[in-house]
């Protein structure tokens, strides 16, 4: 509250108050200092000089006014206002006017953080006391009918006047109020009316009686739900705030097992038997989740670590493995580690595609001839390039192209899925080497040439350095100028392959009759085709052969290989070769 009625809050002033508009509680408050209703400085009470001021004569003129001028006179345009507004009333004493028997003073204004100069010898005053007519004396500013109503309780201010001033004399505004939200009250109770506590004691009729005295209601009077609906509402505030605090500890609890526990993982070995698939390109995770999928490992994430704690863990390839059902990631590590575990499919350097035709059927467990069957009947749907030839003397076009290596080949799967992942391999390898270069070089027909050389070299060669001799030969053969052999190569191999066999005794009479286009005795130049699937090692001693005038090759023991120049040295290690092997 302040001097002159109720601050800001639920009762604003009243606009005819004879301050409203003056200053205004959000008015500018005066300075330390600072009189209220003067803008100019006035001295601290505190100040030496300002007893100079205590003799009127020596007031400055600011001062002199209030101390001459009546208090009614300052506010004497509020007199004219309507009969309301003299409930104010003026002031019995001015308080800025001089006291009988005292000096002249002025207390400092409104600031009452410093009490005002007192003349020596004159007994201090209580700034609080209670002074007859004095400037702290206790005025009724509500005292008449006419002036404005008092502050009234909450859900009474809309009533009539009568009505209003018997509801204020009811009104106990330090008694507490009951809360009325309809959360708390029950949502059937009327606004404003606290149901009843079934739980309290009742009350006997005096305090009832007195309750009423006091203009109160019996609020304990009649039947009443508040604390019953009070307990079910706390009751279900509970059990959310702990299903809540529960749902939050257990994805607590799995993000901190997920993110710092040990990954789940079997113990154990394992049973049984299961055969695992490994495609190319599959690391870490790929791996691990294949494995998972099979029932071989319980989490990618334990294998994954088992990886990373061995030191040979990154080193698994693609191919077929031999594991078993629910086993330690640790152990499946090891178990691929082992060679014996592994069940890949593997096509040697040199192997011919009539064998790789076999060792699918047998793999698959198919009948004999199924995949030789397909591969012929879908050639031209394997993905074979562009450049690969169509001649029709070619036996296989997929001859050349069943790339060696190892391929993961699971039982269920398919021939002709075998067959594309080979020749896509093949692709892959050979886009690297420039077949077209070479071909040029030696007078070649393409790459299919190139490939050709190789696949002879491949299937005549021991050793990476006689592939490189033995491109030689080939190429010193297939000179124009060749009148030693007449530009014929003369390869057992491209017999052999005609007649899918390998056999090192073959007679001369056999060998020179026969007219097959693959029978280099027979006719000048190269084979129609590849007559095998080189390796890498072969493929490149094909485009970098020796350069040391190198015409012939004889193996006498089938370890080592002698190349010589001329047709006499040739003939020396042939008669040696017969003689061992007893041919005339």
């Amino acid at each position: 509250m302040t001097e002159y009625g109720r601050g800001p809050g639920s009762e604003p002033w009243h606009p005819e108050d004879p301050l409203y508009g003056d200053q205004g509680w959000g008015g500018r408050q005066a300075a330390h200092g600072q009189g209220q209703y003067g803008d100019q400085q006035q001295p601290y009470p505190q100040d030496p000089y300002a007893q100079q001021y205590q003799d009127p004569q020596h007031a400055p003129q600011q001062h002199q006014q209030y101390a001459q001028q009546p208090y009614d006179q300052q506010y004497q345009q509020y007199e004219q206002q309507p009969p309301h507004h003299q409930q104010y009333g003026t002031p019995q004493h001015d308080p800025y006017a001089q006291q009988p028997g005292a000096q002249p003073q002025y207390n400092g204004g409104w600031d009452a953080g410093q009490p005002a100069a007192v003349p020596y010898g004159v007994e201090p005053q209580d700034p609080y006391a209670q002074q007859p007519g004095g400037y702290d004396a206790p005025q009724d500013y509500y005292g008449t009918p006419e002036a404005y109503p008092p502050p009234q309780p909450p859900g009474r201010r809309d009533a009539p006047a009568e009505q209003r001033q018997q509801q204020s004399a009811d009104w106990d505004a330090d008694e507490p109020q009951q809360e009325t939200h309809p959360f708390f009250t029950g949502a059937d109770e009327p606004a404003g009316r606290a149901p009843r506590d079934d739980d309290d004691e009742p009350d006997d009729d005096g305090a009832r009686a007195s309750r009423r005295d006091r203009g109160g209601s019996d609020r304990r009077g009649g039947k009443g739900k508040k604390k019953s609906r009070s307990g079910v509402a706390c009751l279900v505030v509970s059990v959310v705030l702990i299903g809540g605090l529960g749902g939050v500890g257990y994805v607590g609890y799995t993000f901190w097992q997920k993110q710092f526990g040990a990954p789940a993982d079997y113990a154990g070995p394992g049973t049984g038997q299961v055969e695992v698939e490994i495609p190319e390109g599959a690391f870490g995770y790929d791996i691990a989740n294949i494995l998972r999928k099979k029932g071989v490992i319980k989490s990618s994430d334990a294998f994954v670590a088992a990886q990373n704690d061995n030191p040979k863990g990154k080193s698994l390839q693609a191919g077929v493995y031999l594991l078993k059902k629910e086993m330690s990631a640790a152990g499946a590590i090891t178990l691929m580690l082992d060679p014996k575990s592994q069940n890949a499919f593997v096509i040697p350097e040199g192997t011919r595609n009539a064998k790789v035709y076999e060792m699918i059927d047998a793999r698959l467990k198919l009948e004999k001839g199924t995949t030789s069957k397909i591969a012929k009947a879908k050639a031209e749907s394997l993905g074979l390039p562009d450049w690969a030839d169509d001649n029709p003397d070619v036996k296989d076009p997929l001859e050349g192209f069943l790339y060696p290596a190892a391929y993961p080949l699971s039982k269920g799967s398919k021939p002709e899925d075998a067959l594309k992942r080979m020749v896509a391999r093949a692709n892959k390898e050979y886009a690297d080497i420039d077949f077209a270069a070479t071909a040029k070089k030696f007078n070649l027909d393409g790459p299919w040439q190139v490939l050709t050389v190789a696949s002879l070299v491949q299937a005549e060669g021991l050793t990476h350095d006689d592939f490189r001799k033995m491109a030689e030969v080939v190429y010193n053969r297939l000179e124009p100028d060749n009148t030693i052999t007449n530009r014929k190569l003369e390869f057992d191999s491209a017999f052999n392959y005609l007649n899918n066999q390998s056999r090192i005794k073959i007679s001369s009479k056999e060998i020179r009759t026969n007219p097959d286009p693959y029978n280099t005795y027979y006719h000048a130049g190269l084979p129609p085709g590849p007559i095998s699937n080189p390796g890498m090692d072969a493929i490149k001693a094909s485009l970098n052969p020796t350069t040391n005038g190198w015409m012939f090759f004889i193996s006498l023991d089938g370890k080592k290989t002698d190349f010589t120049k001329t047709v006499e040295e040739h003939e020396k290690l042939n008669d040696k070769f017969k003689e061992q092997q007893g041919l005339g």
